[in-house]
């Protein structure tokens, strides 16, 4: 799928087409509709939380924001949620014809066979259904039984979405040698080496067994409801972190793009150098300098690695290198699920009447995983 909204960081170049920002200045849009079909993560069923205004939030302005489907047949794009289209049983906006158009109110197709469920067909004109979706292709279940060209649209994190929505990038500071606002302390309250923040314990992933090959050469303080973390303290993961030396940004699978919070709040935005363990070090590239991280395959084991950190904590004129690239750029964390959605009216308004359908959405989610 062909980018549609370019915010991809493929090279620093490209750091200058960043999202706009709230204090950015507007391009002229023309009046979008896009419908919530499902609210994220089984909202179905409870009261319908506000929707944001894109304007105020995103200086994205000409959007309207929708969670009733009544409105389907005004929309000119529908977001669906994969995990919520797989929990079932999906209850899909009907054919849209004739006796849909004349009737009060939608009469929902709910069936219980998701091949069934997943099929496309006719919809109001011009309408774009777009596949939402923030979790890894190790984590997305049922993704083989939908149906070629059921959705226009992809929106995730990866940069080669139609809308492409990271967990977070860098954009350019105003005044470049501004002392960064944030939580970083001074590194002389920086008290700890090593945090490590997990809330799913899986003995089998590659993140557990590098911890646990890690932690024999150097401590490693894990906080977490799992495993042998302990809770976070009462002052709050960030401010937790920013009182470590470094954060293992250890992903839960490893995936073209597949680069999570993990990354851009719990280490940059804490203040913390990121350790990570995710797609290879080139992928990481495309979005942060290199050297704002460390990867763990930079070293040929475990015990190297550790070897180097402790090298850091002894040289602190090294260890500060690591944090030249904030004098230049900012941290910006995604807003879930406000940005998402705005960023997919942002997307309809600066496409115009170009549309397309996805004949293999699993073939093109699942290129690129390790």
């Amino acid at each position: 799928a062909a980018g549609l909204l370019c915010t991809a960081l493929a090279a620093y170049a490209c750091w200058e087409q960043l999202p706009p920002l709230p204090w950015s200045d507007p391009a002229p849009p023309r009046q979008v509709g896009v419908l919530l079909w499902w609210e994220p993560f089984g909202g179905r069923g409870r009261a319908s939380r506000p929707l944001p205004d894109c304007w105020l939030r995103f200086n994205i302005s000409g959007c309207r924001l929708l969670t009733d489907r009544a409105a389907y047949g005004e929309a000119q794009a529908v977001l669906f949620h994969h995990r919520d289209l797989v929990w079932g049983p999906p209850d899909w906006p009907p054919p849209w014809d004739a006796q849909v158009r004349a009737a009060g109110e939608l009469q929902l197709r709910v069936l219980g066979d998701p091949e069934e469920a997943a099929a496309p067909g006719p919809r109001p004109p011009g309408q774009r259904w777009v596949w939402m979706n923030f979790e890894s292709p190790s984590h997305t279940p049922g993704l083989r039984a939908l149906a070629g060209n059921l959705f226009n649209w992809t929106l995730s994190y990866r940069a080669d979405s139609d809308v492409f929505v990271p967990y977070g990038y860098l954009y350019p500071r105003k005044h470049p040698g501004d002392q960064p606002m944030g939580l970083v302390p001074p590194l002389a309250r920086k008290r700890g080496l090593v945090a490590w923040v997990v809330s799913h314990w899986d003995e089998r992933q590659a993140r557990v067994r590098y911890f646990h090959q890690l932690s024999q050469h150097l401590p490693v303080d894990v906080f977490g409801r799992n495993g042998p973390g302990r809770p976070v303290p009462d002052s709050g993961l960030l401010h937790t972190v920013a009182r470590y030396k470094f954060y293992l940004a250890f992903e839960n699978s490893q995936h073209l793009d597949y680069i999570t919070e993990k990354l851009w709040r719990n280490s940059l935005l804490a203040g913390a150098v990121p350790v990570v363990l995710g797609p290879d070090r080139a992928n990481y590239e495309r979005f942060v300098p290199r050297d704002s991280f460390i990867h763990v395959d930079d070293f040929p084991s475990a015990s190297s690695l550790a070897t180097y950190l402790l090298f850091l904590d002894r040289n602190l004129a090294v260890y500060r290198r690591y944090f030249h690239w904030r004098r230049r750029y900012a941290v910006h964390i995604t807003s879930f699920w406000d940005e998402p959605c705005c960023r997919a009216c942002q997307a309809v308004q600066t496409a115009g009447a170009r549309t397309n359908s996805i004949r293999n959405l699993a073939a093109w989610f699942e290129r690129g995983s390790h």
